[in-house]
């Protein structure tokens, strides 16, 4: 992994530097939410199966990320089907049938609910395709909300939708204002040991430096600060030499 270091003597943070370097290159690969293959190409389908985005995003949440995108796969291949259309004939008990006896979710009940209203949300709505949420070059704020009126989604799930689209898949903004870090337990913890925010800092206070470091798009820093509490900050016995920020981290442990 390259590591980075200071390389002017702007006030510009490495932190952002980094996250700014990846947005700026174009990757042509796929995003990986998942470890299979297959399924990954089908999450990655926008142009096909954009609900199939939207409706794991809405299932990101109180469990690992990896359980909540592979629902809409698994919903696909119990109903050998994820044609919205096909999605949105089935009656809301079935998907609480489908939740609860194959444990697709911590919360089977709450979340096939959401499942369902999110589908019909899409369906009614957006006629049936998901896109719309995010065409035509719309503002961040524009597409944050958009999420925010999906049942069960909140301020974190809506911006980190919205910074996925842009981030990752590269969809065109007006703005990236709006587009907030949503701060999870290695995000949390990569600002506080980096000197960012206190030990005590809730999440209000996380966000919002972030808005201080980059006012254009706070969002950008979200990834390369989730990789790096997960693949070397570890809670315990984090592995500071290998860490892309170790030249500027402040390392409160």
């Amino acid at each position: 992994m390259k590591q980075y270091s200071r390389t002017d003597n702007t006030k510009t943070d490495l932190i952002v530097e980094i996250a700014k370097s990846r947005f700026a290159k174009i990757d042509s690969q796929i995003v990986h939410f998942v470890k299979d293959d297959e399924t990954n190409l089908f999450l990655n389908d926008l142009q096909n199966y954009p609900h199939s985005f939207v409706l794991s995003c809405l299932m990101d949440r109180q469990i690992k990320a990896e359980i909540a995108w592979l629902i809409p796969s698994k919903i696909k291949s119990i109903l050998g089907t994820f044609k919205i259309e096909d999605l949105a004939k089935v009656k809301a008990n079935e998907y609480q049938k489908i939740f609860s006896e194959k444990k697709l979710h911590r919360f089977n009940d709450i979340m096939a609910d959401v499942f369902y209203c999110g589908i019909q949300d899409i369906y009614n709505k957006y006629s049936g395709n998901a896109a719309k949420i995010w065409e035509n070059k719309p503002s961040s704020s524009t597409v944050v909300y958009r999420f925010l009126e999906f049942k069960g989604s909140g301020v974190k799930i809506a911006t980190m939708a919205a910074n996925i689209l842009a981030r990752q898949f590269r969809i065109e903004f007006s703005d990236y204002y709006s587009i907030d870090i949503s701060p999870d337990v290695h995000i949390r913890r990569v600002m506080k040991r980096m000197g960012f925010v206190p030990d005590a800092a809730s999440n209000e206070m996380i966000i919002y430096k972030a808005r201080e470091l980059y006012p254009e798009f706070p969002g950008i820093i979200d990834f390369s600060c989730w990789e790096i509490g997960r693949e070397w900050c570890h809670p315990r016995n984090p592995e500071c030499d290998k860490c892309l920020v170790k030249s500027e981290c402040k390392k409160i442990i």
